[in-house]
């Protein structure tokens, strides 16, 4: 735990992709990260998988229906490391601030694995992180493959320790607590705006609840990005079908902001439209409300409750030894030559 408790502006970004488009998505975050930087912004939190966008089609159409755009989201998505992060990298460097994003990354050993991942860059442009979403949600199985704990880290940044989750995870007790656990003081949450849920379900609601619940649970601050669905993104999903125009436009869908140590929104959050949040961060606020609940440290029970957490990186194949040196072929040895040509 440092010394230092910094104070800075978070910046939390609420806007739409531009739909199965990398490139020019990644231009537009480009231009928000130096948008927040030129307001004073230290850390800049931008929505899940906004390079290239969110699979919809999976909540609107049958899983044969959906197929074709599975294919052309691998094909819009982008390599990590690859040259749309290298443009992010560039950003936050060049702009002086933390970024967190996140993209739909391709899996480097087959075409038919994506992860929603969340990138965490640092001041300076170093990929600090690569946090692929743990279990996608529901309708999300269609299209993402889980990540492993090796992402589950916190990040010692200049604007403190930083952990980071995507969605759903976020409800997800022992994935926030691995975060706690690690001296996290700042918690970057990404969503994507969620209309087609059951009709009761308010997802700005739902995002505001598992905020607060983080924030006040850890005595942490909570930077929320969540993004939202442009008029492109209705036409290119819903196309002429009424029904699915209707639901995608349903409001209270999105809301980002900026959640202080007592659960409360430290100023008032954004739902819907696109924009961003700003806020300041003492992270010294964090101190007196841990007197009363800190729950990786004296308000638990360690010598009843062990979380073990498996940490170790998954691959698709594990080799049990080095595989073998292939010996260089030489060319044959004339038996007729003298003995010093052989």
């Amino acid at each position: 735990m440092t010394d230092h408790l910094p104070r800075f502006t978070a910046a939390a970004v609420q806007a739409s992709p531009v739909y199965l488009d990398a490139a020019a998505t990644v231009d537009k975050a480009v231009a928000l990260i130096h948008e927040a930087a030129g307001n004073g912004a230290r850390l800049v939190v931008l929505p899940e998988v906004f390079v290239p966008g969110y699979p919809y089609w999976n909540w609107t159409m049958n899983p044969v229906q959906g197929s074709p755009w599975f294919e052309k989201l691998y094909r819009s998505s982008i390599d990590v490391p690859g040259p749309h992060v290298d443009t992010l990298r560039a950003a936050a460097r060049q702009a002086g601030v933390v970024v967190v994003i996140g993209v739909n990354e391709r899996g480097a050993h087959s075409l038919g694995v994506l992860y929603n991942t969340l990138l965490t860059i640092g001041p300076d442009g170093e990929l600090l992180g690569v946090h692929r979403k743990l279990v996608p949600t529901w309708a999300e199985k269609l299209t993402w493959t889980g990540g492993d704990g090796s992402s589950l880290q916190v990040h010692r940044t200049d604007i403190g320790p930083l952990g980071v989750l995507a969605c759903g995870e976020n409800t997800n007790t022992l994935a926030r607590f691995t975060l706690l656990a690690q001296g996290e003081l700042v918690h970057a949450a990404a969503y994507i705006a969620l209309p087609v849920g059951p009709e009761d379900y308010d997802m700005a609601e739902a995002i505001a609840v598992r905020t607060a619940a983080h924030s006040f649970e850890g005595k942490v601050f909570s930077v929320v990005a969540c993004s939202t669905i442009s008029p492109e993104i209705v036409d290119q999903v819903a196309g002429d079908d009424p029904e699915v125009r209707k639901l995608l436009a349903r409001p209270r869908s999105a809301l980002s902001g900026i959640f202080g140590p007592d659960g409360r929104p430290v100023t008032e959050p954004l739902i819907d439209d696109e924009g961003i949040v700003y806020a300041e961060i003492d992270l010294a606020r964090c101190i007196q409300p841990k007197q009363m609940h800190d729950i990786v440290g004296h308000y638990n029970r360690f010598d009843i409750f062990r979380l073990e957490v498996d940490n170790r990186p998954r691959t698709p194949l594990t080799f049990t030894t080095a595989p073998a040196a292939v010996p260089v072929p030489t060319a044959p040895k004339d038996p007729t030559a003298p003995k010093e040509e052989q």
